[in-house]
């Protein structure tokens, strides 16, 4: 089977097992994208840690989780939201201020929407966390 939006499929999969308690998920394939959007997650602290293992194909990550996601999902589409815009899709998308965070991707790189607020610059919003 294809998988159209893998990005999708590792939020879904890692809200799965934190809604049944699991310590561990294996978020395959992995990507790039996939890393950033799960290092976004670890400095906000919502999951322990996470590793790349190489299996010769795609690779993949083990996630080590700490049972802090509510919630956490795909922004689709992919919203275009600049600097000063952020508050909108916190609103739409997070269930309180300052509670959870927006993974945006920007021109420096995929980070938080806190960061990206701070350093004053827009991007794509792709993901959410709470």
């Amino acid at each position: 089977m294809v998988d159209n939006d893998p990005l999708a499929s590792a939020l879904s999969g890692l809200d799965n097992a934190e809604r049944v308690g699991h310590l561990t998920q294996t978020v395959q394939p992995a990507s790039n994208t996939i890393g950033s959007v799960l290092e976004v997650f670890y400095d906000r602290g919502y999951i322990d840690g996470f590793q790349f293992v190489d299996d010769g194909k795609a690779g993949r990550f083990e996630v080590e989780l700490k049972g802090a996601i509510n919630e956490c999902g795909p922004v689709k589409p992919r919203y275009s939201a600049k600097a000063d815009e952020y508050e909108r899709w916190e609103k739409r998308f997070l269930p309180a201020r300052d509670y959870g965070a927006l993974v945006v991707t920007t021109s420096e790189g995929i980070m938080s929407h806190y960061e990206a607020r701070d350093q004053g610059i827009g991007g794509q919003v792709i993901a959410y966390v709470y």
